[in-house]
């Protein structure tokens, strides 16, 4: 094991760097890859709003490029729109898609994962029923444990797309009837104050956050374009319009809430089936700070970006999915993982530094390292800024197919 003993400060550079003495690094028993050295418990701590502010966020792509991809059985495939939600045993993730079915209409599905690294109980639960399309879920869960989902629906009277809403107690009954329940006209919602709301495409905007006993829903309108406005519902199907919140010619698809001492802040989550991702801050949630980028795509496979879903544990941004495809159709999407980590570097005695290549799920990062040989060298950790050292110089052997843990030793 590798321990620092002392809490020191590094003047470098001109700015202060405080190395933790309560960190270590060490081998522990396991395989990772071949050519490959796992890192654990590199994953975020709590929500720290200044790194938020300044736009130094270390989002490392999970080496499963995508993440999910549909299912072959069937001939149409197109699976994006993913919005997770934390559950007592891990996550639930909702999403929309033809995953692997016979008619290119959307549906709602979801599968289980305790940790990002394995996926379960892939179904559809709702199915598009009285319409062509059920898509663009924002799913919550409340604290009674029940389930709430805010969906696109297509078309309603006018041939428009607009919000409905599902839920369930148990996750198997959805609006009282048992998966997968057949949409119906009748689970549109209603917004009352907007006088827009009748003649209102809303495709794929409408996002749910539930707070102080209040439903909010987030929203853009095609037809009323360059602003995100909420509305407020007690029950979660009638809402009353609230009004702009804010000024972008870019879709929400996620909103979260989080508790900063005595403060709280919130996280909004944005696209526009482009190559890039945005977020905003507020601390109302009724008036959002100018939106910054959040990440670009990495290649061909992932050049039209067309939904985000924010990762959350408690108070933690874990990192975010977000659907993404290889053509302008967007009918050929798949469903991509970026993860907020620490950095962790090794520097070999030679100068060679060998830095993550990527993630595997929230809390490893995986460093390809020569197959054939040990190095000889020492670790360097970041903080999730990726710029801020915090743990500096600790002698290690880099061995390929190790596995290494970041741990906390108070």
């Amino acid at each position: 094991m590798l321990r620092l003993f002392v809490l020191l400060i590094l003047i470098t550079a001109g700015y202060i760097t405080m190395v933790r003495a309560d960190l270590t690094i060490q081998q522990i028993p396991g395989q990772a890859e071949l050519g490959t050295v796992e890192i654990l418990g590199v994953g975020s701590g709590k929500f720290r709003p200044k790194l938020w502010e300044k736009g130094n966020l270390n989002f490392v792509p999970d080496i499963r490029h995508p993440l999910i991809e549909p299912r072959k059985r069937g001939l149409f495939r197109n699976i994006y729109a993913p919005s997770v939600v934390e559950t007592p045993n891990g996550w639930r993730i909702f999403y929309g898609a033809w995953d692997g079915v016979d008619s290119g209409n959307d549906r709602i599905y979801s599968v289980f994962t305790q940790d990002f690294l394995d996926f379960q109980d892939r179904q559809i639960i709702i199915e598009h029923g009285r319409f062509i399309h059920v898509c663009n879920v924002s799913a919550i869960r409340l604290p009674s444990g029940e389930y709430r989902l805010m969906c696109t629906v297509y078309p309603d009277a006018k041939k428009l797309n607009k919000p409905a809403t599902f839920h369930s107690y148990d996750g198997i009954h959805w609006n009282g009837k048992r998966m997968p329940y057949h949409a119906e006209l009748s689970d549109i919602i209603s917004i009352d104050g907007y006088d827009k709301y009748a003649e209102a495409d809303i495709n794929g905007m409408n996002v749910l956050l539930y707070e102080n006993k209040l439903f909010r829903l987030y929203f853009n309108n095609f037809k009323d374009f360059g602003k995100v406005y909420r509305a407020t519902s007690r029950d979660g199907k009638h809402f009353e319009f609230d009004g702009a919140v804010l000024e972008i010619p870019a879709v929400v698809n996620d909103v979260k809430k989080f508790a900063v001492g005595r403060r709280v802040y919130y996280l909004m989550g944005l696209h526009m089936n482009t190559d890039k991702l945005w977020y905003s801050l507020s601390r109302d949630g009724i008036s959002f700070e100018p939106a910054r980028i959040l990440a670009q795509n990495l290649g061909d496979a992932d050049r039209y970006i067309v939904a985000i879903g924010w990762v959350v544990k408690g108070q933690r941004v874990l990192g975010f999915l977000y659907g993404a495809g290889a053509v302008p159709s967007l009918n050929r999407n798949r469903i991509f993982a970026r993860w907020l980590q620490k950095k962790v570097v090794f520097i070999a005695e030679d100068g060679t530094k060998y830095e993550p290549s990527g993630a595997l799920g929230p809390d490893r990062a995986i460093i390809k390292v020569p197959a054939d040989k040990q190095v000889n060298g020492h670790f360097t950790v970041y903080d999730e800024d990726g710029s801020k050292i915090i743990v500096s110089k600790a002698p290690a052997k880099l061995i390929s197919g190790a596995v290494y843990v970041l741990k906390n030793d108070d």
